[in-house]
């Protein structure tokens, strides 16, 4: 899991900015929001131009240099900082996987380059290569010629982890594998003026409805879309062959995608996706509830919440502020280049009992 994360002169965060996931307190209501005392689910909160979709992006930028699943296109646009572009853009992570606890920090440059990478493990040091030096541990059989070399061919600045997962046969318990499997799985996606995503997958886009069809996922579709949302769709039974879905509309077939709302979109999008996250070990959906109604955006928040895996979510919607659906520990505010739990905003003993939005309209968390 990941526990903590922090970027340093990313876009618009010229000072460094941190998000700690172990600062779980000992609430006893909404357990299913914290595992092993890692924040699990959450959601963040922030004005408008706070930064919250820019550091959702920075934190997927692990994505971009270890692994060939899909990326975002034009990430590396304004890149670096404005006032500071000569300067690297620093990356820190850090995760547990079992009794593992790994710390990797890396540096790119404003085209994103990768210019040096550190990590560590359970605070000993694995690698570390930087201005023309490789330190790696004994137990990787890299002798000096071959850091030389390694050190050289770094020119074409090829990640460190990279090359010991495609040089040394590792077990499957090993840290470094562990750590492919985790990024190898992030998902990062959006349903705005543009539909985007990062990671999981690095095929291109499937068609959802095409998916849906061929998956004989219809009502099962259907039903999701009555559980979520309340909306009855009275589909016609596809062929294989089909590539539209129809639905019926005063007794005539409709295509469905035409008649739809903007929301129903996102929420065929949003289906699309949980059929995927079995495979997911990190979910960040930005902006996910856009275009829902406040009862839908808390309905699909407990939908997601019912993975396995890590989901986030960042929304304006405070009504999903709430010890009802979430617990004050979860609920995450960024704000001034700084990203912190509601409870670690204001000295107030917060109980279950509270209204968390309330509190928030009324400036109880302007820390």
């Amino acid at each position: 899991m990941l526990t903590k994360f922090a970027v340093t002169n990313y876009r618009g965060f010229s000072e460094r900015i941190e998000w700690d996931l172990t600062n779980a307190r000992d609430y006893e209501f909404n357990v299913f929001a914290v595992k092993d005392g890692i924040i699990k689910n959450g959601i963040i909160y922030g004005p408008n131009g706070s930064g919250k979709s820019n550091f959702a992006l920075a934190l997927f930028d692990i994505v971009n240099h270890l692994t060939q699943n899909t990326k975002k296109t034009d990430y590396y646009n304004n890149f670096v900082y404005a006032g500071a572009q000569k300067k690297p853009v620093i990356f820190e992570y850090s995760f547990r996987f079992g009794n593992d606890n790994l710390q990797y920090v890396y540096a790119k440059d404003m085209q994103g380059v990768l210019l040096e990478e550190k990590l560590t493990v359970n605070n000993k040091e694995s690698f570390n290569h930087r201005q023309g030096t490789l330190s790696v541990d004994s137990s990787f059989s890299i002798d000096e010629k071959m850091k030389t070399k390694l050190i050289d061919t770094n020119s074409n600045h090829i990640s460190i982890i990279n090359f010991l997962l495609t040089s040394f046969p590792l077990p499957d318990d090993h840290y470094l594998i562990k750590l492919q499997d985790f990024v190898n799985s992030m998902l990062w996606f959006c349903s705005l003026e543009t539909r985007e995503f990062i990671g999981l997958s690095p095929l291109a886009h499937e068609d959802m409805i095409l998916y849906i069809i061929k998956q004989n996922l219809v009502k099962d579709f259907a039903k999701f879309l009555e559980n979520t949302s309340e909306q009855h769709f009275d589909f016609v039974t596809p062929k294989q062959t089909d590539k539209r879905l129809f639905c019926f509309i005063g007794g005539m077939p409709e295509d469905f995608y035409s008649i739809a709302s903007t929301g129903t979109h996102s929420l065929t999008l949003l289906y699309y996706w949980i059929k995927h996250m079995d495979k997911a070990s990190f979910v960040f959906v930005d902006e996910f509830d856009a275009f829902y109604h406040y009862k839908l955006s808390e309905q699909v928040c407990r939908e997601l919440f019912k993975l396995n895996c890590q989901v986030f979510l960042s929304s304006h919607n405070t009504s999903l502020m709430t010890n009802d659906l979430l617990r004050p520990d979860c609920n995450f505010v960024l704000k001034d280049n700084k990203i912190q739990p509601l409870c670690d905003c204001t000295e107030k003993d917060l109980r279950f009992g509270h209204n968390i939005e309330k509190l928030f309209r009324g400036g109880t968390f302007d820390a």
